[in-house]
């Protein structure tokens, strides 16, 4: 059994509330990553129900390290643009102090998937739709597979909004020039 990972960088911004309490979309449906999968919508349905009938959860990893667990997720689901993720990184954590400030910084944005394919199909440009997929872990990444899997910060400090304005047009530069 292969685990996959997708890196998802945040179409929606990954938003952190005071400095611990992230969210935001770690996949989105129909949208070709750089290894040209699309998920498809209902891929996680399974995978999560049984999660949640067995009591357990999906792991926060940094990463991918399943040695550097992170933080927890309190809530993932599936809605009308693909699978929303929403949790804490704990404090506590070494790696979790890390990611909070790294990612308060915007040296971190992206999200990614490990996962197991368990049913897919070859499309016609030499990728794959994703129909059915085991979902094992959200890490929090520096290089998302896809473009907009990112993660955003959001804070109630008025300096944090003020920086994020005038912070605002280079990132919008830096997108831009990855896509070129």
């Amino acid at each position: 059994m292969t685990l996959e990972h997708k890196f998802c960088p945040p179409q929606a911004r990954l938003e952190v509330a005071d400095g611990c309490e992230i969210s935001g979309y770690a996949s989105l449906f129909e949208q070709a990553d750089q290894g040209g999968d699309r998920v498809l919508r209902g891929a996680y349905r399974a995978s999560l129900e049984k999660v949640a009938a067995s009591g357990n959860r999906i792991k926060m990893l940094w990463q991918h390290d399943p040695m550097q667990p992170i933080g927890v997720w309190d809530e993932i689901r599936e809605d009308a643009h693909g699978l929303h993720v929403k949790g804490r990184i704990l404090r506590d954590v070494a790696r979790g102090r890390e990611a909070a400030a790294l990612i308060d910084a915007g040296a971190i944005d992206g999200l990614s998937i490990g996962y197991r394919t368990v049913r897919a199909s070859k499309t016609a440009d030499g990728g794959r739709n994703l129909a059915e997929l085991e979902l094992w872990e959200v890490s929090l990444v520096t290089f998302p597979m896809l473009q907009d899997a990112r993660v955003g910060a959001k804070s109630d400090d008025p300096a944090d909004t003020t920086l994020r304005v005038l912070t605002t047009p280079f990132v919008d530069a830096r997108e831009a020039l990855r896509r070129d």
